[in-house]
């Protein structure tokens, strides 16, 4: 029996490492997200410093080694074998959860993950014992339940009060220094770098000193003791290096903070957030550890041992830092995460990742009913002065380093390090549980939000993914809590064939991930291409666009009617639903591009401004063609599912006579595409008119079939909208090669009298 805990005990150490990898992989965000978003500096240069912070702050043994133990459950009335395998359930239960937030890069607090998976299995395994024995201990004797619900009070009040916070103060240093910084920042960024160094120190402290493994009790005293005047001190001494790094050195000082603002939350998080993945494999080792010195059975040996002070392993420490570095500088997930919450707050408008909701629009609407409103009170003078300080600065992406302009400003960045920071230490100085990832994320949307980055185009769509992301916390409790209870009691009932079999699921599971997170960065590296070019686009440019374009999609439109018509004649569901997953992977990239239309405007260069006309136009012909394609697919795989009655014989002979028409239309649009010669337009006029004849044909001997009542009501819905559909198609793809032909000749300098049309 005893070789059986051995093994689980390994098991748990290397579920840790595991943990470890996809919980940096989340919490990347907490102290990135600053400096990624402003582009303080190149990537290799973010990741020393967070490289840095990470590997100083995994000396410090704080974070949740006592929760582990003995924060959410009294371990004293739980046995050992009882103990390993809640332990084990939390393990299995995190990495899951933390994996499938990671795969679809939404930010989500570790603590409370881990805390509420401790709680689920902990009330799992006292539900047992209390069935069991009914007259043994009660649920409020095996559970800390005061824990949990200081746990939930903490989420409710981080989100509200780092929201709020992050937003008074980025609007009055925002209000002071403006978009166009650099002459304000020769006055008073000395004295705004030595606040925000000061917030720093102050963050450090609060945050390190208390669990330093390395410093005695006395030093700790002496440093928490004397805060204030260390702090004042900090500030001076700041004053006086800022101003010379400034006048003298001639540094951007706001890049010397958010970098060292970067290395300091790192420290935190290592110190504070990612021992929670040890914490719980630590626990288990010391519980090993008791139990084989006791020499009592697993099942008859109670846990009172870990209600008391147990030192934490520095080695163990040390290669936790060591395993998060790695993990931070080749994690994919890690930038998903990272990008969720930047694109959330970037200033500039664009491709947005989430939709709206009924709620972002009544939030969205009442606010500006509101400011509206308040505008009004105000006199116009006033508000024509603060509208001025919070006019965004225009940056050319062409004096950017690497071509790309940043989402926000290092002032705006330098805002989130410091409040963040501050808010953290506060809360940890009065025992409020703050999470780490509640507070960042919230500051950060604080701040983007008084920097006006949330405009009438983009705020509905910014709150939406908002909300998503704190549902998603909410959610995380929930889950975290019954994915526990579930493993726990699966383990418990199944015995070590359910442990092992489970462990195997899970492994499973991450590969799984791991290849739609895969699938999910290959569509999105499809989507984000156009909005990457950087550069003036000339005619030649524009040009050879067009024709990429347009070859590329009007063939894979083809394949998909093709496979459609074929798929439904032969009545194949899975081939259709393989069609119609290609079909809205092809239909996001058809949106994107033309969603982008005005990003491609805008880098025109002068001669090519008249054929701006025609890619604008041939982009909304091609986004009408993959509307047409929609209504094919989509009634065609309806039609299948419901079960409803197949074409008949001759149905499918006209939708396959039509087929092979529109497969020679598109062959012959892209050959003209690539000759450009008018020989070749003429034989595309030709086929439309064939295909439009023939379906006009195909839609009388349809009408006949019915008044024969050779077929049903919803075979002749399907039938008549495929026949539609085909029509639009045609009429679409001709209008849209005949728009590139514009494109090419208005680049000539030909002007079209037609224009209008």
């Amino acid at each position: 029996m005893e070789t059986y805990y051995i093994v689980l005990v390994g098991i748990l150490f290397i579920l840790a490492f595991s943990d470890l990898i996809v919980g940096v992989s989340n919490d990347a965000v907490n102290f990135l997200n600053s400096a990624i978003g402003s582009k303080a500096g190149s990537f290799n240069t973010i990741m020393i410093f967070a490289a840095l912070g990470i590997l100083f702050g995994a000396v410090f043994s704080s974070g949740m080694m006592e929760v582990a133990r003995k924060g959410i459950f009294h371990p004293q009335n739980f046995y050992f074998s009882e103990i390993m395998l809640v332990f084990l359930a939390v393990m299995l239960a995190d990495i899951i959860l933390l994996d499938l937030f990671n795969t679809f890069g939404m930010p989500t607090s570790t603590t409370v993950s881990i805390v509420f998976e401790l709680l689920g299995a902990a009330v799992g395994m006292a539900l047992i014992k209390i069935y069991n024995q009914p007259d043994h201990l009660s649920l409020g004797e095996y559970i800390n339940t005061a824990k949990a619900l200081a746990i939930i009070s903490g989420i409710l009040l981080s989100v509200v009060v780092s929201l709020i916070s992050g937003a008074i103060v980025q609007y009055f240093v925002r209000m002071v220094f403006t978009f166009n910084y650099e002459e304000t920042l020769k006055r008073y960024g000395a004295i705004w770098g030595a606040i925000s160094f000061s917030g720093i120190v102050y963050f450090i402290l609060i945050k390190g000193v208390k669990g330093a493994s390395f410093m005695t009790k006395e030093m700790k005293d002496m440093i928490l003791d004397d805060w204030l005047s260390i702090i004042g001190i900090s500030f001076v001494v700041f004053l006086v290096l800022f101003y010379i790094l400034q006048k003298v050195l001639k540094v951007n000082i706001l890049k010397v903070i958010v970098l060292v603002g970067t290395f300091a939350l790192a420290t935190a998080f290592a110190s504070n957030d990612l021992v929670n993945f040890i914490g719980v494999p630590m626990a288990a080792y010391h519980s090993f550890q008791f139990y084989a010195a006791s020499g009592q059975p697993a099942d008859s040996f109670l846990m009172g041992d870990l209600v008391g002070k147990v030192s934490t392993e520095t080695w163990m420490l040390l290669i936790s830092g060591l395993v998060m570095v790695l993990t931070l500088r080749f994690s994919r997930k890690a930038r998903s995460v990272t990008e969720t919450e930047v694109n959330l707050g970037r200033q500039e408008e664009g491709y947005e990742r989430f939709g709206s909701n009924l709620f972002a629009r009544v939030v969205v609407q009442s606010v500006v009913n509101g400011h509206r409103a308040l505008s009004q009170l105000v006199p116009s003078g006033i508000n024509n002065a603060i509208a001025s300080r919070f006019l965004p600065k225009r940056v050319n992406a062409e004096s950017m380093e690497g071509g790309e302009v940043p989402h926000f400003d290092l002032l705006r960045a330098s805002v989130n390090i410091l409040m963040a920071a501050i808010l953290i230490s506060y809360g940890t100085s009065m025992h409020l549980p703050l999470s780490t990832t509640y507070v960042t994320f919230m500051v950060a949307m604080g701040t983007s939000l008084s920097d006006r980055a949330w405009g009438r185009e983009s705020a509905v769509y910014r709150v939406s993914g908002v909300l998503a992301v704190i549902g998603g916390w909410f959610f995380t409790a929930l889950f975290a809590f019954s994915l526990a209870f579930i493993i726990l009691n699966a383990t418990y009932f199944g015995g070590k064939f359910a442990v092992f079999g489970i462990i195997a699921l899970a492994i499973f599971f991450i590969f799984q991930t791991h290849f739609l997170h895969k699938k999910r960065e290959a569509k999105k590296d499809k989507l984000f291409k156009e909005a990457q070019e950087i550069g003036k686009i000339s005619n030649e440019k524009l040009i050879e666009r067009s024709k990429n374009t347009i070859h590329s999609f009007m063939s894979e439109f083809d394949r998909l009617v093709q496979e459609t018509l074929e798929n439904l004649s032969k009545e194949n569901r899975k081939g259709l639903r393989n069609t119609y997953g290609d079909f809205l992977d092809l239909n996001e990239i058809t949106k994107n591009k033309k969603d982008h239309v005005s990003k491609v405007i805008d880098k025109l260069s002068d001669d090519a401004l008249e054929s701006g006309y025609h890619y604008v136009q041939s982009m909304d012909y091609l986004r009408e063609m993959a509307h047409s394609v929609r209504h094919i697919v989509e009634p065609s795989l309806a039609h299948l599912e419901n079960s409803h009655k197949p074409l008949i014989v001759a149905q499918n002979e006209d939708l396959h006579n039509l087929s092979g028409i529109v497969d020679a239309f598109v062959a012959n649009a892209n050959q003209h595409l690539e000759s450009g010669d008018s020989p070749s337009f003429s034989e595309l006029s030709d086929l439309k008119t064939k295909a439009l004849k023939e379906i006009a044909k195909a839609r009388k001997r349809q009408i006949k079939r019915i008044k024969s009542n050779e077929v049903g009501t919803r075979n002749s819905m399907l039938y008549f909208e495929l026949l539609t559909e085909l029509k639009n198609f045609i009429l679409f793809g001709y209008s849209l090669v005949k728009s590139h032909d514009r494109l090419v000749r208005s680049s000539q300098g030909f002007v079209f009298e037609d224009e209008m049309e």
